[in-house]
């Protein structure tokens, strides 16, 4: 069984997603797991996303890879070994939303296993979100072309890559940031509301509000491929 630390793209996908980008993404459920006080137990907690999804093929490779990731040394062993393994991956650390964790990939034929490990005594240590693989990866390289923002008019202002933050100013001058999501080249989530990028504009211009990229997330600019946006 090969396993690999995600890639940087990847790691967003170790977490529950929309309805929207679940559905994108062939994200079939997830697994939840924890070592228990002594480090050595394993108890685990199944959550469904699309139930018809779950073949039995999906259920065959799933069982494969836990219990392959269960083996000695390896970081479903016990607490102890995933600290290890996580240790020797440095490259497969990213921060999480309390502390730093770490995420590896594994695939079968027709799945991925996205892994997110947290060594940390009291907390659940790990979820395992189970994917359809094709799915899965035309997602992520769609989204690799970024989020588009547009003015009313239609003209490109900039790109901000998936998961990027926006900065919108209000007209009373108070300033919001918003995380954003790729769904496709005409939506987008921002702060968790789906938008036609269309849609998005012309309801700024009517409260008077700016948005511009948070500084560190401006992609560079690229042509139109199409002459219109079509919603």
């Amino acid at each position: 069984m090969e396993i690999r630390p995600l890639t940087l793209s990847e790691q967003k996908y170790t977490y529950a997603q929309s309805t929207q980008i679940s559905g994108q993404t062939g994200n079939i459920g997830h697994l939840r797991g924890d070592f228990a006080h002594s480090g050595y137990g394993f108890y685990t907690t199944w959550f469904d996303n699309r139930a018809q999804w779950k073949t039995d093929e999906f259920k065959s490779g799933l069982d494969a890879v836990i219990n392959g990731l269960r083996e000695d040394k390896m970081p479903l062993h016990n607490r102890y070994d995933m600290a290890d393994f996580c240790r020797q991956h440095k490259e497969s650390a990213f921060p999480g939303n309390y502390c730093m964790e770490y995420g590896f990939r594994v695939d079968t034929e027709k799945h991925a296993f996205l892994l997110r490990c947290n060594p940390s005594k009291g907390d659940y240590n790990f979820y395992c979100f189970c994917y359809v693989k094709d799915w899965l990866d035309r997602h992520i390289g769609k989204a690799g072309q970024g989020i588009r923002f547009i003015d009313p008019h239609y003209k490109e202002l900039f790109r901000i890559p998936d998961g990027g933050k926006i900065v919108i100013t209000t007209s009373w001058g108070e300033k919001m940031e918003r995380t954003c999501r790729f769904i496709d080249e005409y939506h987008t989530e921002i702060g968790g509301n789906l938008y036609h990028i269309c849609e998005f504009a012309e309801r700024m211009a009517h409260n008077g509000a700016t948005y511009e990229p948070k500084q560190t997330d401006a992609l560079p600019r690229k042509e139109a491929k199409h002459k219109d946006y079509e919603r």
